[in-house]
């Protein structure tokens, strides 16, 4: 079963691990609730902060791909992510969607949904390097894995707007509704 979206822009926020996704998409949210915040789920335990999502083990994730749960779906760091099929209902109604997603991800994602816009945020390296120490969540290499992986360039062929976040939020968020907001209107 094919699954094409409606009139719905997916709109896959890609970037490295610590250029901010969640909190620049949570702050569009705030700027403009017109935009639907996807929420994935990741085979990662509840509750350590960052974006919310769904915890699943993987036997629970397995058992969802084989029931067909997920639009799309990825493994990186050691992780598995899914972005639920829900997502349709909600491009299908006209609705813009906000998705954290995988560089990786965005050939499938492309062939699945007519309207997808990719949001490319990017940071200076130090940057980077600052905010994966703050939030705690990984040791000393695999801050350094996934640095190394931060340069890794996107797919051709797709419709991208570049944002760099490297100063503060608000100007970021800002920017980011300019950018998004006209053909949402």
């Amino acid at each position: 079963m094919t699954m094409r979206s409606g009139t719905g822009r997916l709109i896959a926020v890609v970037g490295p691990s610590g250029v901010g996704k969640d909190s620049v998409m949570a702050g569009i949210h705030a700027t403009a609730p017109n935009f639907h915040l996807v929420r994935r789920v990741i085979t990662r335990v509840p509750d350590l902060g960052g974006e919310d999502y769904d915890s699943a083990t993987v036997p629970q994730f397995n058992e969802m791909v084989v029931h067909g749960a997920f639009a799309v779906h990825w493994g990186a760091h050691g992780l598995f992510y899914g972005i639920p099929t829900t997502v349709k209902y909600q491009l299908n109604k006209g609705t813009d969607c906000l998705v954290n997603f995988s560089r990786s991800a965005l050939p499938q994602a492309a062939e699945l949904f007519d309207h997808l816009l990719v949001l490319n945020i990017t940071a200076d390296r130090e940057v980077l390097a600052r905010r994966l120490a703050a939030r705690g969540r990984e040791n000393a290499g695999d801050i350094a894995k996934r640095l190394a992986q931060s340069e890794k360039p996107l797919p051709t062929g797709l419709n991208v707007i570049h944002l760099p976040n490297n100063g503060p939020l608000t100007d970021t968020v800002s920017r980011a509704v300019a950018l998004l907001q006209p053909a949402s209107v």
